[in-house]
């Protein structure tokens, strides 16, 4: 089947109506339908090929190019190779999307977003199978995400940034700034079982309502409405990072005191599930700057849940204003076997770090 040349393809039409949604309407089509424009797919076989692909990481994708675009296409798979777990090439026709849907995580298309948005519309069944796409123009010069912002576009995205591509994000959550609940998944290492949640839970984070990630511990049944989402961790041997601080410590000194209370154990930052603190610790820039660095999820604990995991170092802090030591506490809660692999240790009289598993 002829492709077609690119400049055929665009001309296409692709001009389509402006619309205008404001206000909470706006907030609550991004959140349902993460500017997918989701069609019914007579064929619903395909999916992603991560096997949770919910609030997960994209670990397999493939750039979609036409000919004389390949040197860019070869320079992205160069750069992002230590990324992901594959990065294929695949030469553009007209249903290069359609013979290979489903077997990627997110496809890039470095084409004019008209194209993809054509070439893909009839494909798209539910924004958690379906792979994401983001389009990327030839001089790296914009990376827009057009379907799947939450499901690895935004991160795919974000990734191209570092190539000099202005990652244009159009998800209510980062539009605002904000930590959409699948970001906040995916920096956990977590995946979100009840999807449809997230139409309600995102808007809470748009209005700064949804409040710490709480813990339940089991063998037991929990019961929730659809308001409420439900993370399951990827792994059960990872780490968290308890961390107490003074206020305004920077950036540099939790790096430090972190990689300064890993040095003494075995293990190292690719072993961190997420850092651990407490609700009253959550606006701290420099702790979020240094998570940020480190691609870490930041999990806060109300003073009830520390209280209840209180670890074995006295804290003056509990004399003087009723809660436990942050760094012990955290540690022990946020880990999946509740232990503690390093009690606290204190870096400079800034940053205090507890190890919890």
């Amino acid at each position: 089947m002829s492709s077609g040349s690119e400049s055929e393809l665009e001309g296409e039409g692709e001009t389509a109506p402006e619309t205008t949604v404001e206000g909470e309407e706006a907030a609550k089509e991004s959140a349902e339908t993460d500017a997918d424009g989701t069609t019914t797919n007579a064929d619903s076989s395909s999916h992603c090929a991560t096997p949770d692909s919910d609030g997960e990481v994209a670990e397999e994708i493939a750039i979609v190019t036409f000919e004389r675009k390949l040197p860019t296409a070869e320079k992205i798979q160069s750069e992002l190779a230590d990324r992901y777990e594959s990065i294929a090439l695949l030469e553009y026709h007209g249903d290069v999307f359609e013979e290979h849907w489903g077997e990627y995580d997110c496809f890039i298309g470095l084409m004019a977003s008209g194209i993809a948005m054509r070439k893909t519309a009839h494909l798209l069944d539910d924004k958690w199978d379906d792979p994401a796409i983001c389009v990327v123009d030839e001089e790296l010069t914009w990376a827009i995400p057009i379907t799947g912002g939450h499901h690895g576009a935004n991160q795919v995205a974000q990734d191209l940034a570092t190539m000099g591509a202005v990652p244009a994000m159009t998800t209510a959550s980062e539009a605002a700034g904000k930590q959409g609940v699948e970001s906040r998944a995916k920096a956990m290492d977590t995946h979100v079982v009840n999807g449809d949640s997230t139409v309600k839970t995102n808007l809470a984070v748009l209005d700064d309502d949804l409040g710490p990630v709480a813990r339940l511990d089991g063998p037991r049944a929990v019961l929730v409405g659809d308001d409420v989402t439900v993370l399951k961790r990827n792994e059960e041997d990872g780490i968290v990072l308890g961390t107490g601080s003074v206020s305004g410590a920077s950036k540099e000194a939790f790096l430090a005191a972190w990689e300064d209370a890993l040095d003494q154990t075995a293990y190292g930052f690719d072993d961190v599930e997420f850092v651990g603190t407490a609700t009253r610790k959550e606006d701290e820039e420099g702790l979020l700057a240094a998570a940020r660095e480190l691609d870490l999820g930041i999990v806060v604990f109300d003073k009830e849940t520390l209280l209840a995991h209180e670890g074995p170092t006295p804290s003056k802090s509990k004399e003087l204003i009723g809660w436990p030591g942050v760094s012990e506490a955290s540690a022990i809660a946020g880990g999946a076997e509740q232990e503690l692999v390093l009690e606290k240790v204190s870096y400079e009289n800034e940053v205090t770090v507890a190890i919890g598993r």
